[in-house]
């Protein structure tokens, strides 16, 4: 079911059950992402982070939900770190600079709401 899962399309997904963690693989070396959703009032995305793989300090001009479906991250927020893990979230405030590193391989739903 899992291969199943991960072709289908975000389209193909309204109105069906789903389970993140089978929709967005590891790949050694890298970190994938997946839109879900994606509206002009916000996204929902699905990242997969290979152990250490990091995204570098950055803002963004909306708060930001980042949920740990399994793994666990270090989230740092305006110089200050964090590390949620398995079923853990993490509110990033807009225009606060922030970035996020593996400490193991993990997996993330990014709630982005734009109003």
């Amino acid at each position: 079911m899992a291969g199943e899962e991960r072709t289908k399309s975000a389209e193909k997904l309204r109105g069906e059950t789903a389970r993140p963690t089978d929709l967005v693989a590891y790949q050694d070396g890298s970190v994938v992402s997946r839109q879900i959703v994606g509206t002009t009032g916000g996204t929902v995305t699905l990242f997969a982070f290979a152990e250490g793989e990091e995204l570098s300090e950055h803002t963004a001009p909306f708060d930001a939900l980042v949920y740990i479906l399994v793994g666990e991250a270090e989230v740092v927020i305006s110089g200050k770190a964090l590390h949620p893990k398995d079923g853990e979230m993490v509110i990033m405030p807009a225009n606060q600079p922030h970035s996020l590193r593996a400490t193991r391989a993990f997996k993330m739903m990014l709630v982005m709401i734009r109003s």
